[in-house]
């Protein structure tokens, strides 16, 4: 490795070591969020999409009760002696009424609200869980999804600082700035300090930074692998194993 590349290395891991713990986070930006005591979010307020399912419960028309549906990607869901029906960017309760009214065009049907509509399966709103966690990526969306939770589902691995998770809510608006705020997660669980445990919303993003010895320690092994691999390679072209070695193979394992 010549001087330039062992100088390029060390500016990196003092830039990783100077700029870890350096987030761009502002404590007011918590008040974007609300706390899951704060609001009454229930699953009528969902908006439905594709590809949610949805459960219909009407026991007095046998043709429809308990029926389940996917919502198609054209945004409608079709039922034998209904018909078709778009739902798509509705709400249950919605739904639920449209039913009704097509329900009351072949049956006569006694009470206020005879069709219930239920979300069966939350597939088309999404939040996420990314970083130094064991389980990272999109997580289903359902209107009572707290911090907490997200976090106790993810999981933070041993390479997480905890102390410093983020908790991000986008902006697709330039005049808008994407709101951003920190967590103490250890403090959250080890003390019960839930004054920061926020109702998320869909497309929230919730980060898990590396601690810095770990930020120095990842850096180090993407600038490192590429460098054994090729080197290994070479090793193996000059010194080919004989059928009676066996040789590690980066693609292929032992061989």
């Amino acid at each position: 490795m010549d001087r330039s590349r062992r100088v390029g290395i060390v500016v990196v891991l003092a830039s990783v070591s100077l700029t870890a713990g350096c987030f761009p986070s502002k404590a007011e930006d918590i008040q974007a969020w609300v706390k899951p005591y704060e609001v009454d979010v229930t699953a009528e307020n969902y908006i439905v999409q594709p590809p949610d399912e949805i459960a219909i419960h009407c026991s007095q028309v046998p043709e429809i009760h308990m029926q389940m549906q996917r919502v198609r990607p054209d945004g409608r869901v079709s039922f034998e002696a209904l018909g078709e029906i778009e739902v798509a960017g509705k709400t249950p309760k919605q739904i639920a009424e449209i039913l009704q009214e097509h329900v009351r065009t072949l049956y006569t049907l006694p009470g206020d609200h005879p069709v219930d509509v239920r979300i069966a399966i939350y597939a088309s709103h999404a939040y996420y869980v990314l970083g130094q966690v064991f389980q990272p990526g999109p997580r289903n969306y359902t209107g009572r999804d707290s911090l907490l939770t997200a976090l106790s589902m993810a999981g933070p691995n041993p390479l997480a600082w905890e102390q410093r998770v983020l908790v991000i809510r986008p902006s697709t608006q330039k005049e808008i700035k994407p709101r951003v705020f920190e967590v103490d997660y250890e403090k959250m669980i080890t003390q019960g300090d839930t004054s920061k445990d926020v109702l998320l919303q869909e497309g929230d993003i919730v980060y898990v930074p590396p601690t810095v010895l770990a930020a120095v320690g990842l850096v180090l092994e993407e600038l490192i692998t590429p460098v054994a691999r090729a080197f290994y390679g070479w090793y193996l072209v000059q010194n080919p194993p004989t059928d009676t070695q066996r040789g590690y193979y980066p693609s292929g394992g032992y061989r």
